[in-house]
């Protein structure tokens, strides 16, 4: 017998042998499919702490995502629903999971669409969207290569999948595609160690491995490495060698962001706020060696804030890093709180968090230091391509595109996240342009919370000239409809091509706002689109945009709609409602003045195209205002 044929049975009986024996040595019901040896680890050392819902919840779709590796299915059959909760509760036994936790008994499939199947999810998700699963998350994902997998996978939940409220579904739909992109998309699978900690936030083993600590399973464990070191010297050392060698560069710059994560995961795969937003703390030198040293030459945006620069992190990814000025000490305790609480808000079209950094000053000309570190955007901001030296001017679609990104990006700043989150500082240069020009809203820096989404009081006013709503730069009132002002002067600069404030030859202010107005007021919508835009959409889509942008950017607080208002407006063909006559500017002409005087009641108004009909009233109401925006059009 020649020694390749010796190989070839020894392998053989090497692979039918160790499943098998694992397979009798597995303590757990034989009528739940679920391999709970996975879990075991986490639980087996009595001085841990209590577990906490949340994480027995990510270990159970830890499993449900070994589970779909193995068979192609998300789901165990119904029928080993009681049997999987008393073997994970066997693990636990002074612990009662169900109750304390309220999960519910049954895997409830029903709730997610219907899919049970990998085939099902893969036939749901467009195939550009699946390669993108692939290309982010098949990697190792330990350290800087964790963030660009979540983010991939929370557009997805954003695109396709109703997030689920309910804890106690195992099986929330939002958890799928994670589950799918531990079992598929990624090639070590959910059981690595890179991948149960980014994905799951479950840390798999003592090391990063999967054992137990009976005499058993130390049985198991001497029986595999011996196996495995006997077929790694048979089939050849060299290789392994060299690819370490291949390997070892990438490995450094891996290493070197692991390093500077967060904390680490506790012993009992509880993860940490900071943990599970996948934060970084970078120190000051990591960030100074990243821009060299801040150099002028990487500064790629400036403001009363501070600069911003670009850099490389040791993986070779490009970021931009925020550098703020006059800042203290004092203030460090909210700063990283609010920077772990704009972390933990992902959205396809909000600008997603990197880490941060706060130090004090190690010389006296230095000053305290913080900095925020963010993904870098290829394209930069909208205010380049409107009024900077891009020699091409964004076509309608591009545009239509960036307006409708921002308006999501702003709703789910007000509604999706816990606690809102009001910007406070919408402008152009704020939205941001990736690769494929989707809008990313930009620069939390002035964001203010409102954990009940009430009115908020300020005796200092932030913002930017021309963006500020009038309430809000008069009085100090700030709600989420400040930001609907500041959307709206966005959405009329894209339009127009004009800034949010010029100032004439004669030195007279005028806000883009009052201009557009003025033309919408004559019947006149469509002369705020900008003369020579490339690729102009159909009249009376056009006519909508410029519609709603000066129903946005009204005066009056109560005349504007809300963003999930602004984004069904656009998104659905439900027409712009009745726009409420505005009051006199504070800088106005005598033609203005003359006008405001003479006209009386409600007007009836349409475009010189005559593709819509609206109305406006002179003297509105208050309570009927808020009436008109919020019933009717909308339900």
């Amino acid at each position: 017998m020649s020694f390749r044929h010796f190989l070839f049975i020894f392998i053989t009986a090497a692979l039918t042998f160790i499943p098998s024996f694992l397979a009798q040595s597995v303590d757990v019901s034989s009528s739940c499919p679920l391999n709970f040896t996975i879990l075991r680890p986490l639980y087996s050392d009595p001085s841990r702490s209590r577990p906490e819902c949340h994480s027995l919840l990510q270990g159970l779709r830890l499993l449900l995502s070994d589970y779909l590796r193995r068979t192609g299915y998300f789901l165990p059959p119904l029928n080993s629903s009681d049997s999987c909760w008393q073997s994970y509760q066997s693990l636990l036994p002074n612990f009662n999971i169900r109750s304390s936790c309220g999960f519910q008994t049954d895997w409830n499939s029903q709730a997610c669409m219907n899919i049970t199947t990998r085939a099902d999810f893969e036939a749901l998700i467009p195939n550009t969207t699946l390669n993108d699963i692939v290309s982010s998350c098949n990697q190792s994902l330990q350290g800087s290569g964790c963030a660009s997998c979540t983010r991939t996978l929370t557009d997805l939940q954003t695109l396709y999948f109703t997030p689920d409220n309910s804890t106690a579904n195992v099986s929330g739909c939002t958890a799928y595609p994670s589950i799918y992109a531990a079992a598929v998309a990624n090639h070590l699978g959910p059981t690595d160690e890179g991948t149960a900690s980014c994905i799951f936030s479950v840390q798999v083993g003592d090391n990063g491995s999967i054992k137990g600590k009976s005499s058993k399973s130390g049985l198991i464990l001497g029986v595999v490495i011996g196996v495995a070191v006997g077929l790694v010297v048979l089939i050849g050392g060299s290789w392994f060698v060299y690819r370490k060698h291949q390997d070892s560069k990438r490995k450094k710059g891996r290493d070197r962001i692991r390093s500077l994560e967060m904390g680490s995961l506790s012993g009992s795969g509880l993860a940490s706020f900071s943990e599970s937003t996948h934060m970084i703390k970078f120190t000051f030198d990591d960030i100074k060696e990243a821009t060299r040293n801040f150099s002028r030459d990487n500064i790629i945006g400036k403001g009363g804030y501070g600069n911003v620069y670009k850099g490389y992190l040791p993986d070779g990814s490009e970021v931009a890093f925020k550098r703020f000025k006059n800042c203290s000490a004092a203030g460090d305790a909210n700063f990283t709180h609010e920077v772990e609480v704009i972390a933990s808000v992902r959205h396809v079209n909000l600008v997603a968090l990197r880490g941060y950094c706060t130090a004090t000053p190690t010389t006296p000309l230095e000053g305290h230091q913080r900095i925020i570190v963010c993904d870098l955007m290829t394209n930069g901001s909208l205010y380049d391509h409107l009024f900077g030296s891009m020699e091409r001017r964004l076509s309608w679609p591009v545009r239509q595109k960036i307006a409708l990104g921002t308006a999501r990006g702003l709703a789910y700043l007000h509604y999706g996240a816990q606690p809102a989150i009001i910007h406070r500082d919408i402008k152009a240069s704020n939205i941001l342009l990736d690769e494929k020009f989707e809008a990313k809203v930009a620069d939390f820096g002035l964001a203010k919370f409102t954990p009940e989404g009430m009115t908020h009081l300020s005796t200092r006013v932030a913002g930017t000239m021309g963006y500020v709503a009038p309430e809000y730069a008069l009085y100090g009132q700030l709600t989420e409809r400040s930001d609907v002002y500041s959307f709206g002067v966005v959405l009329l600069e894209m339009l127009s091509g004009k800034k949010a404030l010029t100032t004439s030859d004669e030195n007279q202010p005028s806000l883009v706002a009052d201009w557009a107005w003025s033309l919408v007021r004559d019947g006149r919508a469509l002369d705020v689109i900008e003369d020579g835009m490339p690729e102009l959409g159909p009249p009376e889509i056009l006519e909508k945009y410029v519609l709603i942008a000066v129903l946005c950017s009204h005066p009056e607080l109560l005349c504007r709609p809300t963003m999930d208002q602004v984004v069904k407006i656009l998104e659905t063909d439900i027409s712009v409602p009745s726009i409420p006559e505005r009051p006199i500017p504070l800088v106005a002409h005598i033609s203005d003045i003359e006008r405001s005087v003479s006209s009386n009641g409600s007007s009836q108004l349409s475009s010189s195209a005559g593709y819509r009909t609206f109305t406006y009233e002179s003297t509105p109401h208050s309570s009927s205002k808020e009436e008109g925006i919020s019933s009717g059009f909308f339900e």
